[in-house]
Parts: C-alpha cells; structure tokens; sequence
C-alpha cells in the first residue's frame, strides 16, 4: 500500500508564495526566541565533549552485539508492546472516530489523553501494574486511542460522499457506512495504523528509559556505565528493527506474530482492587481538594516551588526547538532533494535525515546529555534535529515532485525563486504541526534531568507525592492543548487540517 504526499495534502502542493503574513510568521518566531534565549540554561557543563564524542562514535562503529543481554528477548518485547499496544489503541479509538465530530465531549477527552506522552501515563500506571506488560500495553493504548479517534475522523470525513448519495433512501445509517464509507477509507485507515505501529515501535523502546525491559532499559543502561560498544550495539539493532519493518510486518504475516507475540508478554501482573481503586479515589488527588477545602487547595499549589520555572523552561524549550526545527528544515531540505547536487550527495543528505527522523527526540538527548552535560541545550539540539530532518524530508519528497519553470537558473537562483516559494507554505504549516508534538518532548525531556516538568513529575512520582505528580501531568496536559489551539490559528489558510506525520515513507508498504 502506497500513499502518495499531494493524495491528502492538496493544500500543501498548492505553489501560493511565500507572502508578507509566512515571511512575518517566521521572523516573529526567530525574534521572540532571540530575545527569550539568554533566559535558557544553555551552557555547556562536560569536561571533555569531544572525547565523549569521539569514544561514542567508536562504539557505533565498531559495535560488541555479543555483550547485548538477551537481545531477541528485548527485541521481541519491543515488537510485542508495540504491537498490541497499537491494536488497543485502535480497538479504543475506532468507535470514538464515529463519535468525534457529533461529541464535543469525546473530543476534548481525546485531546486530553493524547496530549500526555506515553512515558508520563508509563509513570503513572507503574504505580498500579508495577514494572509489567500491562503497564506499557496501557501507556500506548490510551494516548493512542485519542490519536486514532482523531484522525480516523478526519479520514472518514474527507471520504467522497458519491457513493453514499446513490445509494436508496431509507438505508440505514450501519449500512451506509460499511458498504460505502469504510471501503473507501479502509486503504488510508490502513496506512495509518501502520505508520502509528512504527510510532509504537519508537515508544515501546523509549519505555525501557522507566524500567520496563525494551531494548532501551539495555541502551539506558549501557550509555549510563559508559559500555558504549554495547549501546552501538543496541542502537544498531533498533535501526535494523525499523529498517526491516516493511518485510517482517507484512500483512500476510500479521496474524502468526500477533499471535505469538502474545507469548511474550507476560507474565501479568495480580491486581488488587481495593489498592487500584484507592489510588484512582484519593492518592492522586490534593486532600484539599477532596475535603472541599479551596484555601487549603490554595496553600496546597502555592507548596510546588519548582511549578512556574518548569513551566517556564517547559514552554522556553519547545519555543527554542519549534524555532530550531524551521532552521534545521531549511538547510537541509535541499541535501535529499533531486533538484540540487549529485547522485552521492542526495544519498547521503537522505540518509542523514532518515537517521536523524529515526532516532527518539529522547534517545539523542540522552547522547547530547553524555557529551555536553545537563542543560537545555542537549533537550534543545535533539528536537530541532529529530523534528526538523522530519518536515525537510517531506519537503523533499514535495520538492521532487515539482517542475522548475525556468531549469537552466543556477542551484541558488533554482532554490531562491523557484522552489522555495512552492515549497515554503507546507514547510511552515508542517512546522506547526509539530509544534504541540515538540512541546510534549520538552516535558519528557525533564526526565533525563533537564529542568522541565517532566523532572518535577518523575520527582514526585519517585518520592510517592502522587497527588502533586498528577496535578502536574494535568498541567502538562493543559499546556499542550493551549499551544496545539494556537499552532491552528497560525497555520496557512490554504492547507489543509491533517496529521502531516500521516505522509512519512514508512506508508509504503509491499502489497
């Protein structure tokens, strides 16, 4: 199944110039990040980073796979969580999808769940499952289902209504839908549920970073103690994971490994009911608050000292990788682009930005924490580098896809009044695409010990003040709704409202 980038981006193709209001955006958004900067801890703290530096790349190089400890147990929990992760996730979302547009109430609850990252619900369902499968199963699944829910929704909505208008009057509504509406979106639907599965398979990794044992509790800890020649190890083992998707997650092999996966997850964790329903009831929320007790609840918040500084280097960051992210864009769109270099430098432009959209804004911070020491700037360095090779990779596959009016200009001149202008409007509604994804990671990131909101949650989740962890998500939550709301309002007018993650290559698949 192959998804081509104009076949639900129409308004992202369309050649509209760069204009007065997109050049304003831009510039507006480089200033404001050039005056707050000096606000940011910055600095770096290592000793020696080039060392470090040198020392991590000889481990990727030179990589020592038999010091890996089980690696096809970590590799098959990986492939498991991931997988039936992503099915819960579509099991829940799906009927949502019919709700979406008719509920404002499933909407808001949607963007809710999604807006919390997989590794904040890890954190808090570790308090209920412990380290277990079902812990990572929930995690995924109830940020997923939101995810699903929306944009099934708009796959559904955007289906030609040809074949529902000529159907009989009085047919009803289930029909309708199963013999007109899903066949035609079941391909898109498809698509999509196979690129989120990669997605799955990025956070089912990322999940080893809390203690569940994915292939990244062995990359954690192998970086952590300095074994850099089993962390290349690692590293290399999760490319070829994702590398080889395309062939070991064909479809006619879906059934046997979602089957046998199964195998893997266990075992399950022994719930007790009168804990869960304790913790859900009352550990996570203020004793104020349930006693009815608004001065108290007031003294309650006023105790967080550490509150408004996260939040403010949780806002500053993604500020700095939104903006670092359109600058990364730009310069390197053109190195995979047909239009400018040769055969070996396309290959390795395009191979660096594959590299770099494959790696976990997580996993690179943590290699730019080892090398320059805690500080925003490792946080800040990842998501421009992870989210701006992302949007320069679909501005490519868009660029190659152009016809130059005048072929004989020079690169520059190509670049500057043929291409650009065409190109411009995608790249910055893409930019804010990601924006509320960008601010989601900034709040991870605290759990590397950057000082974000995801340092004071995992904090208080570690010293057990629950009630403070969760207000916090809630808060976390709340400011990725805020930012997502305004991305929207200054997106283009004349693209389209979709998921851009939608048109990644990894929607192609062999039939």
């Amino acid at each position: 199944m192959s998804l081509e980038y104009g076949d639900r981006y129409p308004g992202l193709l369309r050649g509209t110039g760069i204009g007065a209001r997109l050049a304003r955006h831009s510039l507006t958004l480089l200033a404001i990040t050039l005056l707050l900067m000096p606000l940011a801890d910055l600095h770096v703290l290592s000793r020696d980073p080039w060392a470090e530096l040198g020392r991590i790349a000889q481990g990727l190089l030179m990589p020592h796979f038999g010091s890996i400890d089980a690696p096809f147990k970590a590799l098959g929990l990986t492939v498991s969580v991931a997988l039936w992760g992503t099915l819960a996730g579509v099991v829940l979302g799906f009927p949502l999808a019919l709700l979406f547009s008719r509920s404002r109430l499933v909407r808001a609850g949607c963007a809710f769940v999604r807006a919390i990252h997989e590794l904040f619900w890890a954190l808090l369902f570790l308090q209920i499952f412990g380290l277990s499968a079902l812990t990572a199963l929930a995690a995924l699944a109830i940020p997923y289902a939101g995810i699903f829910a929306k944009v099934y929704a708009e796959i559904l909505e955007s289906t030609p209504s040809a074949a529902d208008d000529a159907l009989p009057q009085g047919t009803g509504r289930l029909s309708r839908f199963l013999y007109c509406e899903l066949p035609l979106a079941f391909g898109q639907l498809a698509a999509y549920t196979r690129y989120r599965f990669e997605c799955g398979l990025r956070a089912s990794v990322l999940l080893g970073f809390v203690g569940l044992p994915t292939l990244g509790f062995q990359l954690e800890s192998a970086f952590r103690e300095g074994r850099y020649f089993e962390a290349g190890a690692v590293m290399w083992l999760f490319y070829a994971l994702i590398a080889s998707l395309p062939w070991w997650a064909h479809r006619r092999l879906l059934l046997p490994l979602t089957l046998g996966s199964l195998l893997l997850l266990g075992p399950w964790p022994q719930i007790d009911g009168a804990l869960l329903w304790r913790f859900l009831s009352t550990d996570i929320w203020p004793a104020p608050l349930l006693s009815g007790d608004l001065p108290g609840l007031v003294a309650w918040a006023r105790d967080i000292p550490e509150l408004l500084p996260a939040i403010g280097n949780t806002l500053l960051l993604g500020l700095l990788g939104t903006a670092g992210s359109l600058v990364i864009a730009m310069l390197l769109w053109p190195l995979a682009s047909r239009h400018f270099g040769n055969r070996l430098t396309r290959a390795a432009g395009s191979g660096l930005l594959v590299f770099l959209r494959s790696t976990p804004e997580l996993m690179l911070a943590f290699v730019f924490l080892l090398l320059l020491g805690p500080s925003l700037l490792p946080a800040w360095l990842a998501l421009a580098l992870h989210n701006g090779a992302l949007i320069a990779f679909l501005v490519a596959r868009h660029a190659d896809s152009l016809e130059p009016g005048m072929p004989d200009l020079p690169a520059s001149g190509r670049l500057a009044y043929e291409l650009l202008p065409r190109v411009y409007p995608g790249l910055l509604a893409l930019l804010y695409y990601r924006a509320e994804v960008i601010l989601r990671e900034s709040a991870i990131l605290g759990m590397l010990g950057v000082a974000t909101l995801g340092y004071v949650i995992d904090d208080y989740f570690q010293t057990l003040m629950f009630d403070v962890a969760f207000a916090l998500l809630l808060i976390t939550a709340c400011l990725n709704v805020l930012v997502d709301a305004l991305a929207r309002r200054l997106r283009p007018r004349d693209v389209t409202h979709d998921d851009p993650c939608l048109r990644q290559e990894q929607l192609s698949y062999p039939k």
